[in-house]
């Protein structure tokens, strides 16, 4: 029986050749996140810098967003944001941490759960104070870094430093590329953004040592290759599993965030972006390193 192939097994696509517009390309995405970090800063969610979230379902017909705004207003508890999602008779209700620590924070939500009883449910709260919230920072910022290290460490020992730089600088753009869409969409970042970040760091890199490792098998069949074809020939060889991993992928990401409810539909829309962003890398900056670094096919050897 043929296996499914949806990309032809005489595929001869240079790649190589257009190393210079994905590096412009990488860099333009950084300068962009850079700008945009700056300026306008992560939407971080209660996870991160400590409040209230509540979740209201109208008794009756649809919400009033105007209206219960203004209600919310009487229960003094700063800014309030409201949106509403997954129906119009749904409301999410934000607000920040109040004075008082803990007993601030609960004392708030009675005034704000006696504001809306009369017309409306509360399913749901979740209340984060701020010695939790800055432990989650730091537990976030030193995962991601220690993850990147311990892959450096494990492509440096497996293969050559060539390909461990490669595989660092690639999993860098990739969590550049997921900053740059939290920053511009303007989407929550908050812990399960933290678990897409990881998540795609893993994809990505699981993608790009596939690469490598026909990379180093066709170095040591081909020594007198030159070192841009010899890279072509390697991707293209790789191509019909990058392609049907990704695209498998994709479309279950897909049915996740159409069909997998409000809920997880921010992860969702990190991974799709991150998918997209980690199959691009590893072809058009992981591999391209490794010509940029001038590696010779007899350290493979």
């Amino acid at each position: 029986m043929r296996l499914l192939r949806l990309i032809p097994d005489d595929t001869n696509f240079g790649f190589m050749r257009f190393r210079p517009y994905a590096f412009a390309l990488s860099a333009f995405i950084a300068a962009v996140t850079v700008v945009g970090f700056l300026t306008l800063g992560l939407n971080v969610g209660i996870d991160f810098k400590g409040g209230t979230l509540v979740e209201l379902q109208t008794k009756e017909g649809t919400a009033n967003i105007g209206e219960l705004r203004t209600r919310l207003t009487r229960a003094s508890v700063g800014e309030v944001q409201l949106q509403e999602f997954g129906g119009p008779n749904l409301v999410l209700v934000r607000y920040g941490e109040q004075p008082g620590g803990e007993e601030g924070q609960q004392a708030a939500l009675r005034r704000v759960r006696a504001l809306v009883d009369a017309d409306y449910e509360v399913r749901r709260t979740e209340v984060v104070g701020p010695t939790v919230s800055s432990e989650l920072v730091q537990m976030s910022v030193v995962g991601v870094i220690l993850s990147i290290f311990a892959v450096l460490v494990y492509l440096w020992l497996r293969f050559e430093w060539q390909f461990a730089v490669g595989a660092m600088i690639a999993t860098l753009h990739d969590v550049t590329a997921m900053i740059a869409f939290y920053v511009w969409t303007r989407a929550d970042f908050d812990i399960t953004s933290i678990a897409a970040i990881l998540t795609i760091i893993g994809y990505s890199l699981n993608d790009t040592v596939v690469v490598f490792d026909r990379i180093r098998e066709m170095m040591r069949k081909h020594k007198r290759l030159p070192v841009d074809e010899l890279l072509d020939i390697a991707i293209n060889s790789t191509l019909s599993r990058t392609t049907i991993t990704a695209t498998t992928t994709f479309l279950a990401l897909l049915a996740l965030y159409f069909f997998g409810g409000e809920v997880i539909q921010g992860f969702t829309a990190s991974m799709l972006i991150g998918v997209v962003v980690g199959t691009y890398s590893s072809i058009f900056i992981a591999a391209p390193i490794l010509h940029w670094l001038s590696v010779k096919s007899n350290e493979a050897a």
